[in-house]
């Protein structure tokens, strides 16, 4: 939808937060809701899996009535378990996830709202998160950490025959991840889920009125040439990025 206007906020000067507490990343989320509301943003989207399992629910609840009703805040999370029946066979699912998102069971709350049939099983992986972040995603040490996470998940249900990856970042360990598992064994990435469920929303919801000229912003609350950086291995391009502060950092 590049008709759109973007505006991306990376909180990455205090990330990550899967090992934050519950309230810890509601404070920071609301912080960076507020602050995307400011930039003019209509709908936000919480593309962190941390902060739609911690945060979304409550700002969705208290926060946007108060705030402005006439806006939206919506998760990752929904989106992806809407897929995972027409994925699985064995009805056996696994997440893989940070400890934040994993310990809220969201994952399994949501597909057995939809799907009671289905069994989830779910693995922290904390380390996963900073391999990325570092940049060390593709080296051979982070064979390790995956290799102990996949066998731990599978170990523990023998059955699993699809996987969700539950961290925006773990796409880039995919090339990792695939040689340990089974080969029947399929990964379900959010990316492609999430953006087709937005679609959808706003062609259902024209009220949003969101802006489309078609720009892309990037804020950032850490140093702008690493979160540069690291944005461009996402997304294969070079961007510039602006420095902003939220809360007391």
């Amino acid at each position: 939808m590049p008709q759109y206007d973007y505006v991306y906020l990376g909180d990455n000067a205090r990330a990550p937060y899967g090992t934050r507490s519950f309230e810890i990343v509601y404070e920071f989320t609301l912080q960076a809701v507020k602050k995307l509301f400011e930039e003019g943003c209509q709908l936000v989207i919480l593309a962190c899996n941390t902060a739609s399992a911690k945060a979304l629910r409550t700002i969705q609840q208290k926060d946007l009535p108060r705030i402005d009703p006439g806006r939206r805040v919506l998760g990752v999370i929904r989106p992806t378990v809407e897929n995972v029946d027409k994925l699985t066979l064995t009805r056996h699912i696994g997440v893989l996830g940070t400890p934040g998102t994993i310990l809220s069971n969201s994952y399994t709350l949501e597909i057995q709202k939809l799907f009671p049939d289905i069994t989830v099983t779910g693995e922290a992986c904390p380390m996963w998160v900073p391999l990325v972040e570092n940049g060390e995603f593709d080296r051979s040490g982070a064979d390790y950490f995956v290799r102990q996470h996949i066998e731990a998940i599978l170990s523990r249900d023998s059955q699993i025959d699809t996987i969700i990856l539950g961290c925006t970042h773990y796409p880039l360990l995919e090339k990792k991840i695939i040689p340990y598992l089974p080969k029947h064994v399929r990964i379900l990435s959010q990316g492609n889920y999430v953006a087709n469920s937005l679609s959808d929303y706003l062609h259902r919801h024209p009220e949003m009125n969101c802006s489309q000229n078609g720009t892309i912003r990037f804020l950032t609350t850490e140093a702008n040439d690493k979160f540069a950086a690291m944005a461009g291995i996402f997304l294969q391009e070079d961007i510039k990025a602006e420095r902003i502060f939220l809360g007391n950092e």
